[in-house]
């Protein structure tokens, strides 16, 4: 019955490293998911991904740290529902170390929700009036599963999951 409520899911992920087949199964298992948001580190399979989606899905992609040859932006903010979203892959604002500086960029331009990957560390946080999540990595690395995340925009407000890939 909750599927009933949400007025947008969105798809997010991060650092695939190559598996493009992990993009396609989070698709899968999110058919409701009108907007995927990729937070980097796996550009060129993101790319091919999109080629292939229907069209009444979106995809809005930004640059990680290996993504050498790609055009994305490094961060980049979208509004869903009146819910204004930054994303960024987070190595240019230090999210190794703390997420202060990537709050700071997301607060800056009112935003609700701040995305970002790079860590490879599944996280999710209310902090300050500022949603944080990261949904960790795609590809299977230092510990953690390889999952995605959705975050539902619903009348009740903003809910943040993690899902671990099936």
């Amino acid at each position: 019955h909750g599927e009933r409520c949400v007025k947008m899911r969105i798809l997010v992920f991060s650092d695939s490293h190559g598996n493009q087949s992990a993009m396609e199964r989070a698709i899968r298992e999110q058919p409701g998911a009108e907007l995927i948001l990729f937070l980097g580190d796996g550009a060129e399979e993101a790319e091919l991904v999109r080629a292939g989606l229907p069209p009444e899905k979106r995809m809005l992609t930004v640059r990680g740290n290996n993504d050498w040859c790609c055009t994305a932006p490094d961060f980049d903010e979208v509004t869903v529902e009146n819910t204004k979203i930054f994303f960024t892959h987070g190595h240019l604002f230090r999210v190794k170390y703390d997420l202060y500086t990537a709050a700071c960029a997301a607060k800056s331009r009112n935003a609700k929700v701040l995305l970002f990957g790079h860590t490879h560390q599944p996280l999710i946080d209310f902090d300050d009036g500022l949603y944080l999540m990261n949904p960790g990595a795609l590809c299977s690395s230092w510990g953690s599963s390889p999952g995605y995340g959705t975050v539902d925009i619903t009348p009740a407000g903003i809910l943040l999951n993690r899902i671990s890939l099936k």
